[in-house]
């Protein structure tokens, strides 16, 4: 596997480039300059070449603390991880200042190098290319990587730099047990690449004082004492009526399809003004995508009389959000490290309680139990009776209930169950669903037939098991 880095200054088509050989859309693109911002890693193809794939952001020639500065050390370190360089220009300017400086440290860095002249549709950048040959980095190639032509001469030139084999790491995941994949969401600026970078330990992803800093939904493949992670960063979520440019809202969007596609979801608040309004319905939404949600307290170094602070926010949650009910709240200090042993322990629970599957014969001993201590209203003059349960699938844990008159039940009867399910199984804080159907008890219809029970009993198993 080939790793390759894709470089060059700010609005070239760097993004185009690696979501085209990457095969989806990946990495946001938009025509302002500047869009990606940390390095983003991803596997590709190109003909028979297997390639790691590395999107940087632009190059500045900064090098003071700058946001821009500390964009172009991430553009540094995959230059240095890389073992050919895709140096792409936009062939319709041509090769300006910023090039002929970006062209020299690639010189100076012995890299094998491979320059693309970008945006050549329709011969428009035939100048462009032609200038390119200035750099002193070898021939370079036209491509469009927004219509994806000229990949069969990309194909030769990587083909010509060698294929060694290069180990998967980073964005990643090699092959075998499948990661648990864990989404970091939060407002803006409340530290949530800061908590990715002292997870992993190393400065993976940018920080600063600055908000809004990622834009891109990062992955990071991490593995915690044995157990592998796929670790997704995401943009901070504000308002939908606070969101004025379309890049926020492309943002938001990878940041959405981030939380529907994890399994467990790390809501990170500022420990000095946590569960905010926009904070309460980053959870409602986890709750309502069937997400489990581990709560986190970050900067909690800056919090005085931690302990019944502490406890005065669980109330807090608690009250706010019943669905969640008793989902785990971690305090914890991303820049000092204290409380980050509780995070990982809390997500692993987390994820085995949403994974939950539970027999057939223990539910309905549950169910007659919890009927008993508190039987479902009369609708009409009439009760409704629920008869039988099975669970129909884990992750979130899914359950079908048939009842009598299902139809008349009332959903303040169906919270009373999820809740009494969450705290006779322990299933804290784990979203629950359950769907109420008229139909009668197999067991008890077939309970005169022994051979018919037994089929009705494997048949149940299997369901439960799906």
């Amino acid at each position: 596997m080939l790793t390759l880095a894709i470089v060059g200054r700010p609005n070239v088509g760097k993004s185009t480039l690696f979501n085209r050989l990457a095969g989806r859309r990946l990495a946001i693109v938009d025509d302002r300059p500047g869009v990606t911002r940390d390095r983003r890693f991803a596997a590709g193809r190109l003909g028979d070449l297997d390639l790691r794939l590395i999107d940087t952001a632009g190059f500045e020639d900064l090098t003071d603390e700058s946001l821009e500065a500390r964009m172009r050390r991430q553009t540094e370190l995959a230059v240095a991880e890389a073992e050919v360089v895709l140096f792409v220009i936009d062939a319709r300017e041509g090769v300006v200042a910023a090039d002929e400086l970006f062209a020299k440290i690639l010189r100076r860095s012995g890299k094998r190098t491979v320059v693309l002249a970008n945006k050549t549709e329709g011969r428009a950048g035939d100048a462009g290319a032609l200038e390119a040959h200035g750099l002193g980095l070898g021939e370079p190639i036209s491509i469009s990587a927004e219509h994806g032509e000229g990949l069969g001469d990309l194909y030769a030139a990587l083909l010509a730099a060698g294929t060694d084999d290069a180990p998967l790491e980073d964005g990643l995941a090699e092959p075998g047990e499948k990661p648990i994949r864990l989404a970091i969401v939060g407002r803006p600026n409340v530290g949530k690449s800061t908590l990715v970078n002292r997870l992993i330990g190393e400065e993976r992803l940018l920080t600063g004082p600055e908000a809004g800093i990622t834009r891109d939904a990062i992955p990071v493949d991490w593995d915690w004492q044995g157990r592998r992670v796929r670790l997704v960063d995401t943009a901070g979520l504000r308002r939908k009526a606070r969101i004025e440019h379309k890049l926020e809202r492309l943002s938001t969007q990878d940041t959405l399809r981030a939380i529907t596609f994890a399994e467990v979801v790390v809501l990170v608040m500022d420990a000095t003004h946590p569960f905010e309004t926009q904070d309460l319905t980053i959870a409602d939404l986890v709750e309502r995508e069937g997400r489990c949600l581990v709560f986190v307290l970050a900067k909690w170094d800056l919090v005085e009389d931690p302990g019944p602070r502490l406890k005065g926010f669980i109330d807090h949650a608690e009250r706010m959000l019943p669905q969640l009910r008793g989902a785990p709240v971690v305090a914890l200090s991303a820049e000092t490290g204290r409380g980050l042993d509780r995070l990982m322990p809390a997500v692993v629970k987390a994820h085995g309680d949403w994974s939950t599957k539970l027999k057939t014969r223990d539910l309905n001993d549950w169910l007659k139990l919890a009927v008993e201590r508190h039987p479902p209203p009369a609708v009409n003059g009439r009760r409704v009776k629920p008869k039988y349960m099975a669970q129909t699938k884990a992750r979130p844990p899914t359950f079908v209930l048939f009842a009598s008159r299902a139809d008349k039940l009332p959903d303040s009867y169906r919270r009373y169950l999820v809740n009494s399910l969450r705290l006779s199984f322990e299933l804290p804080g784990t979203p629950i669903r359950i769907s109420v159907k008229s139909g009668k008890n197999p067991y008890a219809e077939d309970a005169a037939d022994p051979v018919k029970a037994f089929q009705a009993r494997r048949r149940n198993a299997r369901n439960a098991s799906r």
